[in-house]
């Protein structure tokens, strides 16, 4: 029913459309004036050819032609400033993604999980904490990266000097040439087999998206060796703690609540937080 008056209304209104008279419309030029008239004005509302204004004042006084020009004006051919949010709004949302997976945050992090939990403390020091603490030293390590990075692509980006493809070129340089640094040989060789990629063993030779898994990989692998170490001094601790509760016939104490005290006062004793930041800070010198 719905389509048959819908049908019924389309031929009625081409109906009434084929009913009306046609009306001719004509351009009108009085006085022999030229195109450039409108309306019933014998005055010409071109007040001078499009281009030729030499002043502010000039090129804010009506001027009707039959051409448009775009001008380009102030920021010397900067971003503009919506699509400068646009980006920054971006950046945001990757950002947290390009501070785990681009920097030091990875090894600092698992490092710092490692050592508390080889402390048995649970949650002393707190997520938090860990957090902070791995935040500022990755700011510490990636200071002179976030450096160069701002000096030679952003402030050059916002000066308008260099483009959006030199840009990206040159803010990803810095952080390739530290991944590279940390990444080892044979994870790169494995990613580059994997996507079928020759190397020629220079850093100009490796793909941005094989350094970054590479990198991630060696990070991960560094992370583990150095949690493995820290944890051997209270293994140690552990195993003299249960020992020693068996050879008293203790067995139902558990050993974990009489090794922490001693495993603590070790820590303490031997200044751990200092050698463990200290020299873990120190493997991406």
């Amino acid at each position: 029913m719905k389509k048959i008056l819908a049908i019924i209304c389309l031929l009625v209104t081409v109906g009434m459309l084929c009913i009306l008279p046609s009306i001719p419309v004509h351009a009108q030029n009085l006085g022999g004036i030229g195109d450039a008239l409108t309306g019933e004005t014998t005055e010409s509302t071109v007040i001078r050819e499009p281009g030729s204004s030499s002043s502010q004042d000039e090129l804010g006084e009506l001027n009707i032609a039959n051409s448009l020009i775009i001008t380009q004006r102030g920021d010397n051919g900067s971003v503009n400033g919506t699509l400068r949010i646009l980006i920054t709004l971006t950046l945001i949302g990757l950002a947290p993604i390009m501070l785990i997976m681009l920097t030091c945050f990875t090894r600092l992090i698992i490092v710092l999980h490692f050592t508390r939990a080889a402390l048995a403390t649970q949650t002393a020091p707190p997520n938090q904490v860990l957090l902070g603490l791995a935040l500022f030293l990755t700011y510490f390590i990636m200071r002179p990266t976030i450096t160069q990075i701002y000096t030679e692509a952003i402030v050059p980006f916002d000066n308008g000097t260099i483009t959006q493809e030199e840009f990206f070129e040159t803010a990803i340089t810095p952080l390739r040439e530290f991944m590279y640094g940390q990444t080892q040989t044979k994870d790169v060789s494995m990613f580059l087999e994997i996507s079928g990629t020759e190397w020629d063993g220079t850093l100009e030779g490796i793909p941005t998206e094989v350094l970054i898994p590479s990198f991630i990989v060696s990070e991960l692998r560094t992370a583990f060796i150095i949690g493995f170490l820290i944890y051997i001094p209270f293994i140690v601790i552990d195993m003299v703690v249960a020992s020693s509760l068996m050879s008293m016939g203790m067995m139902m104490l558990p050993p974990t609540t009489i090794s922490m005290p001693f495993k603590i006062l070790l820590f303490v004793l031997a200044d751990g937080w200092n050698l463990i930041i200290g020299n873990l800070v120190k493997t991406f010198y």
